[in-house]
């Protein structure tokens, strides 16, 4: 693309298009722009708009995020992909762009700041050296437009150094960004200081100013959370001086009236108190100097902090640090004065415990982010989560002494509530959350809390307050107490007695008919946590028989809930039907004519806007209950669920393969399919399998991880079932292209299956397939593919030989001899090359044999092997025998020897795309998963299976055996005369 005005132009106008409500208008620009962004020139382009004064700002702004996506789209390259930006075009991306986002309006510089910031990832320091010397440069320039934006840039650019693992790699990177700008930004740090002074009545610079000061603190805190570095420990008096001075700085003119939203100065105290946190915690010791001003100034700013939410922040992150020096045992002098606990405990942490007004407008007007907050853990920055990790501190270093102040205000807490409780409310939700606070020692997300204080007793705490709370009539009245009562149950259901954790049940169901949001997703949420408890023999505390007299009340509520509007998606209701599907088992199918209805119309309905994936999660779950529980004792109900199921998992499939938005429910169709099909009475399949078959070996299906298991578990489905059916349709050709595909080295194919073809995470998945293909197929249909087969197999062995590969290979191997013979493998191999197949017992069988695991692998690799020795003349008496005593050596190792856990080299080069990603793991269906049968159920002990073959062979050929077997080494020799003399065989 030529950069002229006309194009200039003209993109400017897609541009404009893109950002129209109307769907004609705005899809055939964006899709303009995504066929021309691979030009030559087109990054380039958009940089020229987006600072051209003259050009409308909407649009300038729209051209930079364009610019923006684009660069995180295309900027990293993996090895097997194509650059799709020009070598040119990224040397002038990288002379421009630091220079257009110093000099570009504020809402431009954030996304130019943003794109340098996702260059830096791939190209700072060793392919963009000179950056950080072109953004250091700026700090003298005295313009704060220019320096927020570096400062900006930095921030963004240095933010990974928080949470990268340590390397030598990451170590160099620092030392060279510290080398370059350490001395700048301190240096800035004193001159932005000074103007604080010098500006003092100008509300505007003051601004600007102190927003640059929140940056060089996020800067600084960035650049020390690996380690300290030795410029800033030589210099630490000037931080930290400054520091000291900036949270007692009270600038009148940056306060705000906006309660909700933090301001600067705010959001500057936040950070600072970070900053002085990571100090405490990790370098106290160079720290010790300035901590106790420290505590004084933090003290005080929260004693005179209000409670307004936009101080909320600020709050937490100062209570944070109060939580980490208390940690601290040299440091608990600070707090050992009965008058310091006192006042900590009275005009920090009780205040910041109480329910404001905000916290209720939240409950009831956001519930979804209320339980998100309190019971998932997502409140780790709100002022309650501090405070109650400050007062657990203090507990544990000052039990009694804290226990004793809190006691106090507890009974008067409790009392107050006691003496007017529509009015008082409050003061009970403190009093609850102060003793989790106080008694929680140790927690697990399973588990709730499992340690706890013994200077309070949580069975008699909640007989005495809890329980009355969820015992009053009416389920909507003081409904933060009633979510707070239930929430003691969920965090104490370790530590209560089982009978009276049993015993809240009818209340947690009786609560899912509350009004409030809150209340029902809490007791479903207690009520799931409850039935998945298990006591020290690993039996579930509430079984079928204990939830059978409450099964009517609790599907009814569950799904009643559903129905209400503000939880038609609730994921945690859903979970809970799925828990008490679970734990009912076959006592659940009275009930599933009213329920398996509501399902199929809840899924029916999710399809449509798929939007909550845990809920759409538990939702095939609790199918892949509803069919396993029905159809194990029923295998005619199978019909029944396909009439019912097969519509709609039809549409998803065949709307999934052209919408991305449906595409996430196609691996939980094929895994029900699977479970389906592997419920089925033996027999032909119903002709609609057969019809999708096709479809499944559709590319664009295999082309995301998720679909690629459960893809290959419903064709292993097929194969099992239906082998019959596919020869006679001649349809056994598209399994194994799927098995080529899969197992093959990318050299080989090319087109859409390149990434699958190269991975070495789905090699296994390909030999899942051809094993269930060679169990279930009969041996002519496979005849003419099987020499393809194996040059497949060997081809991709020189190619890429991995751990995972060469166990897979061997398997496979020896099911193959298991299954037809050995002396089949053997002439299948020789048919490729001549003498190859003793290179497979020079290479592979005999030295690798020690690396296979899995129970029933290896039970499969000593069938094999044992077969091989002793039913293959070629190697017992022919051109292999003299690898006959060194094979059986290796398989009596096997047998006895640990697993060899060494690796190959290749096994740590693999891709990124290679990795599975979370997508691939999050569609597995528990419910609908399924044991691998054993092939071999017949031999029941392998060892077993090779004295007796071997004796077999002995008698058929005497005095032949005992010249090979005697030359093995006297250690295998006496373990196999031990097998011999255990099994009654005596060798001829």
């Amino acid at each position: 693309m030529e950069i002229s005005d006309d194009n200039l132009r003209t993109l400017g106008q897609y541009l404009q298009q893109t950002l129209n409500p109307d769907v004609n208008i705005r899809k055939p620009a964006e899709k303009f722009l995504e066929g021309v962004e691979v030009n030559q020139n087109y990054p380039v382009l958009l940089l020229h708009l987006v600072h051209t004064a003259d050009v409308d700002m909407t649009i300038r702004v729209a051209g930079a995020i364009a610019f923006k996506n684009y660069i995180k789209r295309n900027w990293s390259v993996e090895d097997d992909q194509i650059d799709r930006i020009h070598a040119t075009d990224r040397t002038t991306i990288k002379g421009l762009i630091v220079k257009l986002m110093l000099s570009s309006p504020e809402a431009i510089q954030k996304q130019l700041s943003d794109a340098i910031s996702i260059i830096g990832k791939t190209d700072f320091p060793l392919k963009w050296p000179e950056l950080i010397t072109q953004m250091v440069e700026h700090f003298t320039t005295g313009d704060f437009n220019v320096i927020n934006g570096i400062l900006r840039t930095a921030h963004s650019l240095f933010k990974k150094y928080r949470y990268e693992f340590k390397s030598n790699e990451l170590w160099t990177e620092i030392k060279y960004v510290l080398e370059k700008i350490a001395k700048p930004l301190t240096d800035l740090l004193i001159a932005t200081m000074a103007l604080t002074q010098t500006h003092g009545n100008d509300a505007n610079a003051l601004k600007v100013i102190y927003g640059s000061l929140v940056l060089m603190a996020k800067v600084f805190y960035s650049l020390n959370f690996q380690d300290l570095p030795e410029f800033f420990e030589d210099n630490m008096e000037t931080w930290m001086t400054n520091f000291h001075a900036l949270l007692s700085a009270n600038v009148k003119l940056l306060e705000t009236s906006d309660e909700e939203d933090a301001g600067v100065m705010e959001q500057l105290k936040s950070q600072v108190c970070d900053n002085i946190a990571l100090y405490a915690q990790k370098y106290d010791e160079e720290f010790q100097p300035y901590l106790p001003q420290f505590v004084q100034v933090v003290w005080s700013l929260l004693v005179s902090t209000g409670l307004q939410p936009k101080y909320d922040l600020l709050v937490s992150n100062a209570l944070q640090f109060l939580s980490s020096v208390a940690d601290r045992s040299h440091y608990r002098n600070l707090f050992e004065d009965s008058n310091v606990l006192n006042s900590i405990c009275e005009k920090v942490i009780i205040p910041n415990m109480e329910f404001r007004q905000s916290d209720q407008e939240l409950f009831e007007d956001n519930p979804e982010e209320y339980t998100r907050r309190d019971i998932e853990g997502s409140d780790v920055d709100t002022r309650r989560r501090a405070a109650c990790d400050l007062v657990n501190t203090l507990s544990q270093n000052f039990e009694a002494r804290i226990m004793e102040i809190f006691g106090q205000y507890l009974q008067v807490m409790l009392q107050k509530y006691t003496e007017n409780p529509q009015i008082n409310w409050r003061n009970k939700d403190a009093a609850l959350y102060l003793v989790t606070s106080l008694v929680s020692r140790g927690a697990t997300q399973r588990h709730g809390v499992t340690q706890t204080s013994q200077l309070v007793s949580i069975p008699q705490f909640c007989q005495q307050h809890i329980l009355p709370e969820l015992e009053r009539a009416d389920v909507n009245d003081l409904p933060v107490l009633k979510a707070d009562s239930i929430k003691y149950v969920m965090t104490f259901r370790s530590i209560l007695p089982r009978e009276m954790v049993m015993g809240t049940l009818p209340q947690l169901v009786r609560h899912l008919t509350s009004e409030s949001a809150v209340i029902h997703t809490y007791s479903a949420c207690a009520i799931e946590k409850i039935l998945v408890m298990k006591d020290s023999n690993s039996i579930p505390i509430v079984g079928a028989n204990d939830l059978a007299p409450l099964a009517n009340d609790i599907l009814t509520n569950l799904f009643a809930t559903l129905d209400r509007p503000v939880s038609e998606e609730n994921e945690y209701i859903m979970k809970a039907i799925m828990r008490s599907f679970s734990t009912l088992q076959d006592k659940v199918i009275p009930f599933l004519n009213v329920a398996l209805p509501k399902l199929t119309e809840k899924l029916q309905a999710v399809c449509k806007n798929p939007s909550r994936p845990h809920f759409n999660h538990y939702l095939f779950e609790t199918f892949s209950l509803s069919i396993r529980i029905v159809c194990r004792n029923n295998s005619s109900a199978v019909a029944s669920f396909e009439d019912v199921l097969f519509p709609i998992f039809q549409g998803i499939l065949f709307q999934g393969i052209l919408q991305q938005d449906i595409q996430e429910f196609i691996p939980y169709v094929f895994q029900l399919l699977s479970l389906l099909m592997e419920l089925t009475p033996t027999g032909a399949i119903p002709e609609p399998y057969m019809q999708l078959l096709p479809h499944l070996l559709a590319p664009v299906l295999w082309e995301r991880p998720a679909n690629i298991s459960p893809l290959v578990r419903l064709l292993s489905a097929f194969a099992a079932q239906a082998a019959p059916q596919i020869v006679g349709q001649d349809k056994l050709s598209g399994f194994l292209g799927v098995f080529q595909k899969l197992i093959a080295s990318k050299s080989g194919f090319l087109g859409v299956f390149q990434k699958l073809i190269a991975s070495k995470v789905n090699d296994h998945e390909g030999f899942h397939l051809m094993q269930n293909i060679i169990q279930h197929f009969p041996t002519e249909a496979l005849a003419p593919y099987q020499k393809q087969i194996f040059i497949l197999l060997f081809q991709r062995l020189s190619s890429s030989k991995t751990t995972k590969y060469v166990i897979n290979l061997i398997t496979f191997f020896s099911l193959y001899m298991v299954k037809y013979s050995p002396d089949e493998l053997v002439s299948t191999i020789d048919g490729i090359q001549a003498h190859m197949f003793g290179m497979v017992l020079e290479k592979l069988f005999i030295p690798e044999l020690q690396k296979v695991s899995g129970v029933i692998e290896r039970k499969i690799v000593a069938c094999g092997i044992t077969k091989l020795l002793c039913e293959c003349q070629i190697m017992y008496n022919g051109e292999y025998q003299k690898y006959w005593s060194q094979l059986l050596q290796a398989v009596i190792c096997f047998f006895e020897m640990p697993r060899d856990e060494s690796t190959f080299p290749d096994d740590h080069f693999i891709e990124i795309d290679d990795t599975p990603a979370f997508q691939s793991t999050s569609a597995k269906l528990n419910f609908a998963n399924n044991s691998r049968p054993d092939p071999l159920q017949a031999i029941t002990e392998p060892r077993q299976f090779l004295a007796q073959s071997l004796g077999s062979l002995s008698s058929s050929r005497p005095g032949f055996l005992p010249p090979l077997v005697n030359v093995i080494n006297q250690q295998s020799l006496t373990i196999l005369q031990g097998y011999l003399s255990k099994f009654g065989i005596q060798l001829m």
